[in-house]
């Protein structure tokens, strides 16, 4: 089999198509293990629709399965593309729904699927949190120092609620991200639907503008705009490396 590993803004993923679909959890475990397979926060296999340019089985890096995941979705765009899978406008099927994706060379626009908040503001653990569902769910919460982000208290907070969880700054109409990510069961360089969650966040409470930057902990530069009431995540995207595996 033919693997493309793809790095989007630190978040890396190992991708390929294929006309067999089928569950590819061990895959995912075997080919995502930094020490003896590629190394990567997720596998996804691309396979046939009748309802769109194609579809995406997603899984994370212990196996588990995502409905969907921001920064993926701008890898799968351009690998789509760029083996003629998909034009540069392309519709493809996620858990979450149909997803929109544009690639122009390295920079993917994909056009989130609708946000679902699940429970408004409340207090826990001396922080106030967010729960909304962004194609997975997130929690967010607001803070002044990024260093107050806590890898136990994500872990707890994570399997108490089944979600991603967030933390965010505000910079100067900016955000910077840190997020701890179900599946992957630690902090990662970047997560676009928990970028997205605090966005929104943040800008239901008029902290932001409806078009700003976003910084996860990669440092890369993203974007994130509102268009009547629909979001837009957009960045450049890498492909790192193609290799057969027997």
């Amino acid at each position: 089999m033919t693997y493309t590993k793809y790095s989007a803004s630190g978040n890396d993923f190992v991708i390929f198509h294929t006309l067999l679909e089928k569950d590819f959890t061990q895959d995912a475990i075997k080919l995502c293990n930094r020490t003896e397979g590629i190394g990567a926060d997720g596998l996804v296999a691309l396979v046939s629709s009748n309802d769109a340019d194609f579809k995406w089985l997603f899984y994370n890096s212990d196996g588990s399965d995502a409905a969907m995941c921001g920064n993926a979705t701008r890898a799968v765009a351009h690998y789509a593309y760029n083996n003629g899978l998909a034009p540069a406008k392309m519709k493809f099927l996620t858990e979450a729904g149909l997803i929109q994706s544009e690639v122009n060379e390295n920079i993917v626009e994909t056009q989130m699927t609708k946000a679902v908040v699940i429970k408004e503001e409340f207090e826990e653990e001396g922080l106030t949190w967010y729960l909304v569902d962004t194609g997975v769910p997130h929690l967010v919460t607001i803070v002044d120092d990024l260093e107050k982000y806590d890898h136990e208290l994500s872990s707890k907070m994570r399997y108490k609620h089944n979600a991603n969880v967030n933390y965010a700054k505000i910079d100067n109409n900016s955000l910077k991200v840190r997020t701890y990510e179900r599946g992957v069961e630690g902090e990662t360089l970047a997560c676009g639907t928990g970028m997205v969650a605090c966005f929104l966040r943040a800008n239901n409470l008029g902290l932001i503008e409806d078009k700003t930057f976003v910084y996860p902990k990669s440092k890369e530069e993203l974007s994130i705009s509102k268009v009547n009431e629909t979001l837009f995540f957009k960045g450049a995207v890498k492909k790192v490396f193609t290799a057969t595996i027997d």
